[in-house]
Order: C-alpha cells, then sequence, then structure tokens
C-alpha cells in the first residue's frame, strides 16, 4: 500500500556527526575573562567543530555546507565588542568553490562556568567558477568603519574577487596575467592597497602580485557611493574590474608543486612547502606599478636555508619570529628555526598525513590534523635548542637536566682503564631518589634535590672480588615511620646474592640491615627481580640456562643475634626450569590465582604453577623442582620479552600482558580449569621498536588518561600514550643496551624521570608538576580513525551483547561499527545520539602484513545441524561457551582472511597483598580479598589464515570445462561433485594455470559472507566463510571452533568474471510428519558479478556432508595449533609459511587421522620425544562429502603458526566443485558492487512457503529488486531422493514483473523481477540495504536515497546528501519500527537516523 504525502512527511533523514578529515583549523581569541586559551574551530567534512581548549572538550558542532567539504576557515582582523554585549565574530568559511559568512556569539553560561557558541549565517556568496584557496577580510582605509568591510576571494585560476560585506554583492575582479592554475594561494594585508598574494602555481614556482587601482579608477570609498555596474555571466554577476594585478616577485626554486604558503607577520617573508619535501624561506620585496605582463626578469629572493627533514610531501607550514612548522603526508610535524636547524619532530598521526598545522605564540600550543580525524594539541616546551621565547613561562623551568658523576670520579679527568669504576645499574626509588650500582662492588645513593644541588650517600660496599651484575628494587612505605623502606636486591659476578635495606627519608637514607648468601655459580647469576604481589618476602634468581629459583626471607622473631632487631634467613623453596633451556628475562606472579609467569630472552612465555601452600608454609623443606605446566612459544618471535603482567579476567580465567623486543604488547587467556594459553590479541606500537613495559595510571578521572608503552626506538627513550595515541617524552639516550631507568607518577605528562649513562655521566631528565590542576599535553581532542580509506563496514547486532544483565550497561542507545580500512586494520567505533556522537575508536588490529582488508562482515546467529544418526548430548570435548560466539571475519589483499571474536571482560580490581592473605591464613580466617568489577566489550584476535604456496582455484578459461563435467556428473546423489572424477582432465588443464609465482600475488579477496552451524548438543561450532577472489573463484571454507582450524569445503566453480559482492541465506527445513520440528536448514549463497550477473549456489551438501564427518572427530587429543598473527615486526616478518613439502620436522610429530562416519573412527596420537615439551600435532583431515581424501595440515613449531599445506599432485581433489543452480543474467549492464538480503519471512503457518529480497546496485547507477520464494515439498524423512537434482545453468533473461523457476533439493524456488530504477543515483551505486520494506542505498554521488517497496514497485521517498566523499560502504540497523540508522563509510564515516517524527 502506497503512503499518503501526510505519512509521507513524517519521515525524516538526519545527519549525525562525521567521522573523518580534518580538512581545516582556525584559532579564535575570546576575553581573557572568558577564558585563558582561545577557541578552536576545526572543519570536518561539511561541519564546523568548537573545541574549549581549556577543557578539551567540544563546545558545538555546525553544519555548514551540504555534501561540500570544509577546505579553510578565516576570521576577521578587527573587531570591536560593544559594551555589555556578548562577544561576536564575522567568520568566513570556504570550501570547493563556496564561500559563506557567518556570526559566531561567545555566550557564558551564568550558573555553570562553561562556553557555548552559536552560529548565525549572515550571506552565502555565488558559486565561484574555480575552486576557492583562501579568503581574506580587509579594511577600507578611507572611511572611519573600524570593522572590516570587505571580503577577498582567491580562486584557484590566479583571480581575486572583491566582496562587499555590508552591500552583499561583489565589486570588483582582479585576474592574474599569470593565468594558470593553482595548487595553493595565501593572501596578506588588512587593506585593499596592502594586499599581497602568493599564488603556488603548476609550473612549481611562486608568483607574488598585488592590487593596484587602474588608471582614471577611484577605490570605492564611502558605502554611500553607487558601486560600479555589473555584467551578467551564465548566471554569476561579474564586476566591471577597477583593479589590475601588479607583479611584486617571481620566486623559483622549487622542484615540486607548491603546496602551502604562509606570510611572515610583516609581510616581506614567506615559506613555502612542496612536493619536493622540502620548505624555503623567501624574502619579498616590494615593487609598484609594474604590470605582470612587463616583466620579463625572474628574481629569487632567499632569506633563509632550504628546510629538508620530511620524506613525503609537505602540506601545510606557518612561519613565526622565532619559528617554522611544518606537516607532512610522512604523518610528522617538524618544528625549524629560522636557521634551517630543527628543533622538534612529532608523530603522533597515520595515514595518509597531517594535513594542516596551527600555533599560537601566545599560549605556546601547537595544532595538528589530519586524515585521520584526530585534532592533537602540543605544548611546545622549552626543549633544548627551542628558545624561550615560545615557551610557556608556566612550563619553561619544570623539566630539568642532571649530570652526575660517581662521588669517587668527581674532579677526576684521568682517562679509564680496566681498575676505573663505572656504572652498571641505575634504579629510580622515586623521582628524588636514585640507586646506582657499580663494578667495583658500590651501592650509591643519589638525593636529586634540584639540579644545582645532588647529595650523594655511599651505602654499602657489596663485593670487592667481583663487580654487580644486576640490580632490583622494591619500595614500598614504612610502617613504622612516614618514611619509605627500599629493598635493594643485588647480585655480583661470583653468584652471590646480597639485600639490603635502606630505611628513612629519601634525603638521608641509612642502610638498616644487610643479607648475603650464594645463589648461584660464578657467572651464572644473570638476573634478580621482585614481584610487588609477592611483596619483600619472596625474591626470584635466574641463570643462563633457563632456571629461576624462588627464595623464601624469614624473619626469626625469636632470633637472639640482634637484640631489638629481627635477623633473616633465607630458604630455597622453588626452583622452576624452562623446557626451552633460554635465560628467563622477566617474571610476575599472582598469589590468589597461584599462578607464575616468565618471559625468556627468544620470545617464549611460561606458566608454572605457585601453590598457595607454598608461599604460605612455615616449615623449612627441600627446594620443589617445577616444569611448565603451559607455555606459549615465540610470542615475540625470537625477540626478548622485556616484561610481564597478570590480571584477573573472570572467576575461572587470567589475563596475561607481555610485551618485547620487537614493537608488540601481547595479550594471552589462561584458563585456569583446562590449564591452557589462548593468544586473544596484540597491538603494535609502530612509534617504538623495543617496548620496556607498560605503566597503568590510577587515574580514571580523566579519559585521556590510561596505559603508557614505554621503550625504545633505535637510540630514543619514548613513553607513548596508548590510549590517546600521542608521545609523552622522547629522550636521546643512545639506546636500551645503556644502564638506564624511568619512573613515572599518576600523571606520566606531567611526572616523569629518566636518567641513563653516556661517557661515564649520569644525565637524569625529570619533569615532575605535581599540582594536579595542569592540562596535560599533548591532548587529543577528536577521535583518532583510520587513517585511510574504507572499504567495508558493518553493524554488531545489539542482541549479541545483552546475553546477560550485566551486559546491560554496553548496549543503552548505543551502537557500535566494525570497519575495515586500506591501511589493513580494523575498528570498532561506538556512536551514541548526543553532542559528540563517535564516543570511541578501538584499534582490533591488522591483517598478515597490513594487507588492505576489502571486505568485514559479523555472524553471530548459530543455525542448529540435525545429524541422520542420533547423539549423545554434550559428547565432544572442547571449551564450553557460555553463549555461542560473535565472530567477524575480515578479507583482502594477499588472500588474508582473519577472525575475530567478541569478548565481554569482567575485569576484577583485587584489593589486599599476599601479607594480608598470609595474616588470615595464620589465623584460620582467610576469606578472600575485595573485588570490584568492571566489564568491556571488545573483539580479540582469532585466527588467520594465509594463502597457499600453489594455486588451487581455476582459471576463467576452464569455466566451460567445469560446468560441462559438472552437468554430465549431476546423477550423484549429492549435489556436490568429486573432484576424483576431474582427475584426468586436472592434468590438461593444470599447463593453462596462471603462473603461480607471477601473478598469484596480485590475487585478492574482493568479498566475504559466513555463517555459523553446531550440531545439536555439540560442543563444536563451525563458521562457514564463503570468499570471492579476484581470479574469479568463489571459495567455501569452514573455521572448526574452538579449534581454530581451516578447512577448504568447496569451491564454487568459476565464472565468466570476478565476483565483486556476496550473501548467503539460511531457511530452515521443518518435518511436517513431526509437528513441523525442524530438521536442518538450505543454505545458499547469492554473488553478484562484474558481468551484471546474479548467481543463486546450494551449499546444503557440502555443508551438512561437512557437520557428519565433524560430528563423527573424536578431538580431546588435538590441540590449538595456530598461535599469534604474523605481524612483519623484527623476526616474524620474511619467512615464507613452508607447506608438508619443503619442511622436515626436527622431532617426530604425532598425527590425528579424522575420518568421516561414513568410515571407522580413528584417532591415533604420537607424542614426541622431549621431556617437558609440548608435542606438535600434524592433522590430515577429510573434507569431500563423497571421498575421503586427506588434507594434510603441518604445524611448524619453529614460527608458531598452524600452516595449512598442499601438495601440487594432489591439490584439485582436496574440495568439491559446485556449479550455480541458476544465473540470473543482465541484472545490471555492468558490475554488480553491492548485494543484500532481507530477513526470511515464513509466509505460511506451517514452514512451507518462505520469502525473502534481494536488492542490487552496479556501476551503471541502477538498483535492481528480486524477489525469492521457496516452496518446501512436504517429504519424509525417511524418504531417499530417487531422482537427480537438475542445476539450471541457462541464463535467464531478466525483465520486470517476469519470474523464474528452479529446484533447490527438489524443492521449487521462484525468484520474480520486481523492479529495476534505471538512473537510481548520477553516479555509481556502492551500497544497499533492504528490509522488504524500505529500500537505503548511497552511490559515489554522496547521496543517501531511502526507497519504499511497495506492491513489487521501488518509489524514491527521501534522500540526503551526506559529507562522506567517495562512500563504499553502507549498512543499516534496526533500532525499532519506526527508527533506522544507516552508517556510510568512505573517506570517513556518518550515521544518518531514518526515522517517524
Amino acid at each position: 500500500m502506497t503512503m499518503s504525502a501526510t505519512e509521507q512527511s513524517q519521515w525524516k533523514l538526519r545527519r549525525g556527526q562525521y567521522l573523518g578529515e580534518i580538512s581545516a583549523l582556525c584559532f579564535l581569541h575570546i576575553p581573557t575573562h572568558l577564558s585563558s586559551l582561545p577557541l578552536l574551530l576545526a572543519g570536518t567534512g561539511s561541519q564546523i567543530l568548537v573545541y574549549d581548549l581549556v577543557n578539551g572538550k567540544i563546545i558545538r558542532s555546525f553544519q555548514v555546507f551540504e555534501g561540500i567539504r570544509v577546505h579553510g576557515i578565516s576570521l576577521e582582523i578587527f573587531h570591536k565588542q560593544l559594551p555589555g554585549s556578548a562577544p561576536s565574530f564575522r567568520i568566513a568559511i570556504f570550501g570547493e568553490r563556496r564561500v559563506k559568512l557567518f556570526s559566531l556569539q561567545i555566550k557564558l553560561d551564568s550558573q555553570e562556568p562553561f562556553i557555548d557558541t552559536e552560529l548565525t549565517l549572515i550571506h552565502s556568496l555565488p558559486k565561484f567558477s574555480h575552486w576557492v584557496l583562501d579568503v581574506c577580510f580587509l579594511k577600507d582605509g578611507a572611511i572611519s568603519i573600524e570593522d572590516d568591510v570587505y571580503l577577498a576571494i582567491g580562486c584557484s585560476d590566479n583571480s581575486v574577487y572583491l566582496w562587499d560585506i555590508l552591500k552583499y554583492h561583489m565589486f570588483s575582479e582582479v585576474k592574474c596575467t599569470e593565468r594558470c592554475l593553482l595548487y595553493s594561494m595565501k593572501m596578506h594585508g588588512n587593506e585593499i592597497e596592502s594586499l599581497r598574494i602568493a599564488s603556488g602555481t603548476i609550473f612549481n614556482e611562486i608568483v607574488v602580485w598585488k592590487v593596484v587601482v587602474q588608471n582614471n579608477s577611484t577605490i570605492p570609498g564611502s558605502h554611500t557611493e553607487d558601486h560600479v555596474p555589473l555584467t551578467a555571466d551564465e548566471g554569476f554577476l561579474r564586476p566591471v574590474p577597477v583593479f589590475k594585478d601588479a607583479l611584486i616577485s617571481r620566486l623559483v626554486g622549487h622542484e615540486g608543486s607548491v603546496f602551502g604558503i604562509a606570510w611572515f607577520s610583516d609581510g616581506m617573508k614567506l615559506v613555502s612547502v612542496s612536493d619536493d619535501r622540502s620548505a624555503r624561506i623567501w624574502e619579498v620585496q616590494a615593487e609598484k606599478g609594474v604590470s605582470c605582463s612587463d616583466v620579463q626578469v625572474r628574481d629569487n629572493h632567499f632569506a633563509g636555508p632550504v628546510l629538508f627533514g620530511h620524506s613525503a610531501r609537505i602540506w601545510d607550514c606557518c612561519i613565526f619570529d622565532s619559528l617554522i612548522i611544518t606537516a607532512g603526508e610522512d604523518c610528522t610535524c617538524r618544528v625549524w628555526d629560522h636557521d634551517g636547524r630543527e628543533l622538534k619532530e612529532i608523530k603522533e598521526h597515520i595515514g595518509r598525513g597531517v594535513w594542516r598545522c596551527l600555533y599560537d605564540p601566545r599560549s605556546s600550543l601547537l595544532v595538528t590534523a589530519g586524515f585521520d580525524s584526530a585534532v592533537k594539541v602540543h605544548q611546545l616546551y622549552a626543549y633544548k635548542g627551542l628558545e624561550e621565547t615560545i615557551a610557556s613561562e608556566d612550563f619553561s623551568d619544570k623539566h630539568e637536566v642532571f649530570a652526575l658523576s660517581l662521588p669517587n670520579l668527581s674532579g677526576n679527568d684521568q682517562l679509564m682503564d680496566s681498575k676505573s669504576e663505572y656504572v652498571r645499574c641505575l634504579h629510580f626509588s622515586r623521582e628524588d631518589s636514585l640507586y646506582v650500582a657499580t663494578n667495583n662492588g658500590y651501592l650509591y645513593h643519589a638525593s636529586l634535590i634540584n639540579n644545582e644541588t645532588v647529595r650523594w650517600t655511599e651505602l654499602a660496599r657489596i663485593s670487592e672480588e667481583a663487580p654487580i651484575i644486576c640490580m632490583d628494587l622494591l619500595s614500598k612505605r614504612s610502617k613504622s615511620s612516614d618514611g619509605f623502606e627500599n629493598w635493594v636486591a643485588i647480585g655480583d659476578g661470583k653468584g652471590r646474592m646480597t639485600i639490603v635495606l635502606v630505611v628513612g627519608i629519601d634525603s638521608s637514607p641509612k642502610v638498616d640491615f644487610t643479607l648475603t648468601w650464594p645463589a648461584e655459580r660464578e657467572r651464572h647469576l644473570l638476573g634478580t627481580y621482585w614481584c610487588k604481589s609477592l611483596e619483600n618476602r619472596f625474591i626470584f634468581t635466574a641463570d643462563p640456562g633457563g632456571r629461576l629459583k624462588l627464595w623464601k626471607l624469614r624473619n626469626n622473631l625469636t632470633s637472639d643475634s640482634l637484640i631489638g632487631r629481627a635477623s633473616y634467613d633465607m630458604f630455597l623453596i622453588a626452583e622452576y626450569a624452562s623446557c626451552f633451556g633460554m635465560r628467563i628475562m622477566c617474571v610476575d606472579a599472582s598469589f590468589d590465582e597461584e599462578l607464575l609467569v616468565c618471559g625468556d630472552i627468544r620470545g617464549n612465555l611460561l606458566l608454572f604453577s605457585l601453590p598457595r601452600d607454598l608461599l604460605c608454609s612455615t616449615s623449612i623443606a627441600a627446594g620443589v623442582k617445577a616444569s611448565p605446566m603451559n607455555y606459549f612459544k615465540g610470542a615475540h618471535g625470537v625477540s626478548s620479552v622485556n616484561s610481564v603482567s597478570i590480571s584477573v579476567l573472570s572467576s575461572h580465567q587470567v589475563g596475561i600482558r607481555s610485551t618485547g623486543a620487537d614493537g608488540c604488547i601481547c595479550y594471552l587467556q589462561h584458563e585456569k580449569d583446562l590449564l591452557n594459553v589462548e593468544f586473544i590479541g596484540m597491538k603494535q606500537v609502530k612509534e617504538l621498536s623495543a617496548i620496556q613495559s607498560v605503566f597503568t595510571s590510577d587515574r580514571s578521572d580523566d579519559s585521556s588518561v590510561g596505559d603508557y608503552a614505554v621503550g625504545f626506538a633505535s637510540a630514543i627513550f619514548i613513553i607513548w600514550n596508548l590510549t590517546s595515541g600521542t608521545k609523552v617524552l622522547q629522550i636521546t639516550c643512545g639506546g636500551w643496551r645503556r644502564p638506564h631507568s624511568h619512573y613515572l607518577g599518576d600523571l606520566p605528562e606531567m611526572m616523569n624521570c629518566f636518567s641513563f649513562v653516556k661517557d661515564d655521566v649520569i644525565y637524569v631528565h625529570r619533569h615532575w608538576v605535581p599540582t594536579n590542576d595542569r592540562r596535560i599535553y599533548p591532548q587529543n581532542l577528536h577521535l583518532q580513525f583510520h587513517g585511510r580509506e574504507i572499504h567495508s563496514l558493518c553493524f554488531i547486532s545489539g542482541h549479541s551483547l545483552c546475553s546477560s544483565d550485566e551486559n546491560q550497561a554496553l548496549v543503552s542507545d548505543s551502537s557500535w561499527v566494525a570497519t575495515a580500512c586500506e591501511d589493513g586494520t580494523v575498528r570498532l567505533t561506538r556512536y551514541e545520539p548526543g553532542l559528540e556522537n563517535w564516543l570511541s575508536s578501538q584499534h582490533l588490529g591488522e591483517q598478515v602484513g597490513g594487507s588492505a582488508v576489502r571486505a568485514i562482515c559479523s555472524v553471530s546467529k548459530m543455525h542448529i545441524f540435525m545429524p541422520d544418526i542420533p547423539t549423545e548430548v554434550d559428547r565432544q570435548n572442547g571449551t564450553l561457551e557460555d553463549r555461542d560466539p560473535f565472530i567477524l571475519i575480515s578479507v583482502g589483499a594477499k588472500r588474508v582472511v582473519t577472525a575475530w571474536k567478541q569478548i565481554i571482560n569482567m575485569s576484577n580490581k583485587r584489593e589486599g597483598t599476599i601479607s594480608s592473605e598470609i595474616d588470615k591464613k595464620n589465623e584460620n580466617d582467610f576469606k578472600g580479598s575485595s573485588t570490584s568489577t568492571m566489564s568491556s566489550f571488545s573483539f580479540q584476535w582469532l585466527s588467520s589464515d594465509m594463502p597457499l604456496n600453489h594455486t588451487s582455484h581455476l582459471k576463467r578459461q576452464n569455466a566451460k570445462e567445469v560446468t560441462e563435467t559438472t552437468e554430465s556428473t549431476s546423477t550423484n546423489t549429492s549435489d556436490t561433485i568429486s573432484t576424483e572424477l576431474l582427475s584426468s582432465n586436472y592434468m590438461t588443464m593444470e599447463s593453462n594455470l596462471c603462473p603461480e609465482d607471477n601473478l598469484e600475488n596480485d590475487w585478492r579477496y574482493l568479498d566475504v559472507t559466513a555463517f555459523l552451524v553446531k550440531e545439536a548438543g555439540s560442543r563444536i561450532s563451525v563458521c562457514f566463510v564463503v570468499i570471492a577472489c579476484s581470479d574469479a573463484t568463489v571459495t567455501l571454507r569452514a573455521l572448526l571452533l574452538p579449534y581454530r582450524l581451516w578447512f577448504d569445503v568447496a569451491s564454487l566453480a568459476p565464472i565468466s568474471s570476478p565476483v565483486l559482492a556476496l550473501q548467503h541465506v539460511v531457511i530452515p527445513k521443518f518435518l511436517p510428519s513431526k509437528g513441523n520440528i525442524q530438521s536442518g536448514s538450505f543454505y545458499m549463497a547469492i554473488t553478484g558479478s562484474t558481468d551484471g550477473t546474479i548467481a543463486i549456489w546450494d551449499l546444503t551438501e557440502c555443508v551438512e556432508n561437512f557437520m557428519r564427518q565433524v560430528s563423527g572427530l573424536q578431538m580431546e587429543n588435538l590441540m590449538d595449533l595456530q598461535k599469534r598473527p604474523r605481524t612483519g615486526r623484527g623476526s616474524q616478518g620474511g619467512r615464507q609459511w613452508r607447506s608438508i613439502d619443503h619442511h622436515k620436522a626436527k622431532k617426530k610429530p604425532g598425527h590425528c587421522i579424522l575420518r568421516g562416519k561414513t568410515c571407522t573412527d580413528s584417532v591415533s596420537t604420537g607424542k614426541s620425544d622431549s621431556g617437558n615439551e609440548m608435542e606438535s600435532i600434524s592433522s590430515e583431515t577429510s573434507l569431500s562429502g563423497t571421498s575421503v581424501a586427506d588434507i594434510p595440515f603441518q604445524a611448524d613449531t619453529q614460527q608458531a603458526s598452524f600452516v595449512s599445506g598442499r601438495r601440487k599432485d594432489d591439490l584439485l581433489p582436496e574440495i568439491s566443485v559446485l556449479a550455480p543452480v541458476q544465473i540470473l543474467d543482465n541484472i545490471h549492464q555492468s558490475g554488480i558492487n553491492c548485494l543484500h538480503v532481507s530477513d526470511i519471512k515464513d509466509l505460511s503457518l506451517s514452514g512451507s512457503r518462505f520469502s525473502f529480497y534481494v536488492v542490487s546496485g552496479g556501476d551503471d547507477q541502477a538498483i535492481s529488486c528480486l524477489r525469492f520464494e521457496l516452496q518446501v515439498n512436504p517429504i519424509d524423512e525417511n524418504s531417499q531422493n530417487m531422482t537427480p537434482v537438475n542445476h539450471c545453468t541457462t541464463p535467464p533473461v531478466a525483465k520486470n514483473n517476469s519470474k523464474d523457476h528452479f529446484l533447490v533439493q527438489k524443492h521449487q524456488m521462484q525468484v520474480c523481477y520486481l523492479d529495476k530504477i534505471i538512473s537510481a543515483h548520477s553516479s555509481a551505486v556502492k551500497g544497499v540495504w533492504t528490509d522488504g520494506i524500505w529500500v537505503f542505498s548511497v552511490g559515489l554521488d554522496q547521496r543517501v536515497r531511502c526507497w519504499n517497496l511497495n506492491n513489487g514497485r521501488l518509489t524514491e521517498f527521501a534522500h540526503l546528501i551526506i559529507s562522506v566523499p567517495e562512500p563504499e560502504a553502507l549498512d543499516v540497523k534496526t533500532c525499532g519500527r519506526d527508527h533506522y540508522q544507516i552508517a556510510v563509510a568512505g573517506r570517513g564515516m556518518q550515521m544518518i537516523e531514518f526515522s517517524g517524527i
């Protein structure tokens, strides 16, 4: 039924906030009584965002254009505020060929100290014939009006238009004689007569010219006079020129296009940036009355050196009295002085670069913005080489640098020899307390009062015979005084351990006691470690052979050896041996979870049991020798593990976080019941080559404060804020091999210390601002997003988040969108209606090698498979899930497919220490520590699958042969085709395959769809993934969960053109004889190709055959083989994934032969000869539904990654080949870019008739709508299929309102061609969606259109211009009966609301 006009008016499309590139920046200085810092205006998409820099929050956002990007913001120079009135400013906003003049009024809430703004349109200027590059406010010097009265608009054809603000019309146009296209233009001046224009031409030069009055012409000096007459040209009023151009200078020197120009304040200098990666400073001399056409000499006026440092094109620049700032495509912003010295480099953006930079000399604030949507604010401190004039007085004296020498070396300038004393270890206990250990066995304490006063204290001479090798420190507040207790553990070259207890205040420390004992053999003591959770009662020592000893420090309260003081004894209570024999580098222990985690020098993680009874026992027993209860090999490749930490995820799960020398942070999960360890995620910090540790701030009142990565990038020490993506500290120190130490406060941006040794001098950098009201810099004002184009997105359905009551708070009104990007990243972004719609964006991870992600899909609904043979409930072994898994599947370049699994963590923050636990145990009142619970929602990496070394696909030239063979073998009882029948043809076709080494690497996955299937009563589920490749093949693959095993199930027969769009359909099957009980499902795939055809594929037999084989497997002895994603970092990059043919295991692998139900179930497990190491299992699995052809799998123990290897000679017979059951021709005149299938609708109460809609969009700008109806025949479950299925491969002729029939599993399927809109969009259609009532589409014309589907016809209902340039994907979420959210992605992302009023 068609809607009436009244009903249509009640439905509206409303824009949400655009999340994408920042293209314009401008400071707005307001009266100081309103704010001590200026406001920031940022242009993104078609919007203007207003930020308060004092609190770092957005004030308002305004829509200023319709589908036009904001390119620049200009602010009036002269402003007069009336007494008692709210301050207001006139701003000109321009983009493409449009200019609009606005009034921005500043409001202050009388009740609350918050600033508000209101933007009012004054006038919209006519559309210009060329793009606008700059706008400048001008004052009329001939009249007494103080406000600006003119606008100068510079266009890309090297012309300037003069606009009268008061009379709203153009009164003059000046065209430069140099009529060429420009990449940039910048104007300077406050009056017409003083206006100077610098034009960056396409000829790599800068033409500097100005506007002069023509002969016998006068400048309009009074607005009471009439202006010169205008002439009309094609609807645009063109003024009669009264001005002409005059050349000032022609600047030649750049070797590339000039992208940015900035004037000096006096107009005598300018700086330019170019495609040649350089910035140049020019001196401009005034020349009067010379026309551009009359000048023949080219003048070059250099005023400074050429600034080289960027590794890519430079986009923007600005110049001030003491510095020059440039921003480029290499994602860096660099600060220079006028002599060409680089003072500072800021690299905190990602993607295509930093597009805009802005500096305010008054507040010393530097703002950068770029393609990644982030707006970052930096405070330019007075760093070395940076002049004091650019540093705020508030911060210039807070950064201290100490240069210390050892007490015995003070004043000694002699050269060092073998007996000279030098530093071996450094360790901070507080910001003003540093412990130093030397090779001569001395332990010193340095009290850092200020950079001029340092007090040294010699605490002890640990050893006179051997140097100090290692040191660790545990600091705790003293129970008996207001000072601290510092427990210093020191190991020397003789293998002796010494513990020194230092008490008192840091300015006057004293040694309370020392304890020395032999811990290892000579030269075998390499490390000693305290654990905060175990306090000072226990300490670990490590040797080079991978052995870790646990020592217990016992307080002899009854000892009479020292009157008035307690004496201590040290006992060895446990010895842990690594199965890898590698040196242990770091440890962490949990008393509550009874777990010890260690990381070694070759990237391995080991888990040991740490029984509570062992720690709390009061008896003295011989040391217990323990082996790992589990391990994870190659967590950081072959790079050293630098730190590990343990956290509690739930009552039965423990989280493990590790950092390494590969620049990665790895996250693992330990199941206490199953005693296994699972890799769940990894974060690459590309700014760091080695991460020493991760610091978590205790402050929860600031969203920008969170986790900090501490590490090195070559010879530079860096502290990186992982939450805001900003660099906190950068100090050149010589690298991590030198003795060094760091100490961070609650706010690392304001509280950080770092010390290192260089040339026998201890350098200490301290920045300590303890006041809590300091503003944190750097600061991220706007959400950081993808740095490149987004190719695909999908909503995360709300019902998957609400499986339990405690997760309701995660959903509320929020929407979660998963996006896939060209840079290889996958992100999860949260949207919520309000002022700042996009609340958070989480980086989930990257594809292997950072390959571009072309498509992403989500799957949460579980379909139940009913086997023919009754099975026992819960007979399969595996990890029992609390709920069905929610999976994300991403595919892209290099034929990489990655699976992500949803997690909802319930983090427990436990309070209490081992001391309280031991005391409670001794008092027989052990009740555990208090716990606070926090929930978080995310996705973790689940599995990745790489391409094989040899192709397994048929090429397009063989499509006809395969189709003919398929038809001849259709008499099989299964719809799948046994490839054994094609083995003879395969040998003749093998020579026609594309060269594997030359062309195979260019193939990429184009689209993906997936569905979950689980056998009733089983714990094992299978995620079936249908993937389209650029070589015109489509493959059905299976991911076996929770074992993370990938299988090739079937290959959809090659068709004539590559598939660009994929969808699947799952229709339930019912048994009428048993009261319409569901007996299974029909599984179908629908594909859209570049030739405009839509094909339907029946996957039912392949899915059911695979599920039957899985149901017959006994997998209790099968371990999780796939370990961690390949990152391309450090030792993980550059290795070939060797197949079973090219790799021989050093040890005998075990085998697990898996057969289907038709064969005898058998499991053969072989064990390796290694003592404590787990066996490496290689499994061979049968996949074909009609044969038992095995597929070998190889577990490469050296790579710690699961590899699927196949031999070339048995390549083809591994999987079945499917032919389409129907091909619908001429649906589109060119490629089909997008498909969508509506939900299945049951047209009958008996489950015998189902229908669904399919909409498609293509390059032909058309939208097509089809309706499918499946008539299920009432058959008995015991009946046999006696008649072969007829696969119709004759392409039908697509006509509106025509119908086609074909069979799916002997059931009648009818296709009805409903409607086709020939010109739905003015450009290619890139995304469609339908629920059978509404159809939404988006095209490259930047329009979202809403169509109503009534009576089989598509009727356009509404359309909206969006801010997303080059949109590529669309998805829709149904929020209610009359409410839809439409997400559109391309160069950015935007949400559109569609609902009834």
